[in-house]
């Protein structure tokens, strides 16, 4: 399943009311380390389909971006319950993400 492009009209109920983990990319379309991030977090979110993965693009939705405190980009957050449990910032190769993720 490809990663979900959510909105911020769309936040809460694809992200916060999720019944699963939530691993949200805040990214933008000018960020190079976000782009070659996209590939990755793409195939993460094909190749497991026990977490919903989600890209917000902090242009769009600066609210929940300051919301969340995402001051550098690409940002990854999980969610869990509607809650932020886990943070990582910066461009990573595929294992490191799927570490963060605890895969």
């Amino acid at each position: 399943m490809a990663a979900i492009h959510v909105t911020a009209e769309h936040f809460k109920d694809v992200v916060l009311k999720a019944d699963k983990p939530v691993l949200v990319d805040f990214w933008a379309q000018w960020c190079g380390p976000c782009q070659n991030m996209g590939p990755i977090v793409e195939e993460i979110a094909d190749e497991y389909p026990d977490i919903r993965v989600c890209k917000l693009d902090i242009d769009s939705a600066m609210d929940i971006a300051r919301e969340y405190r995402v001051m550098s980009i690409p940002t990854f957050l999980i969610f869990e319950n509607g809650e932020v449990v886990k943070r990582t910032v910066g461009e990573q190769t595929k294992q490191e993400l799927l570490t963060f993720v605890g895969k």
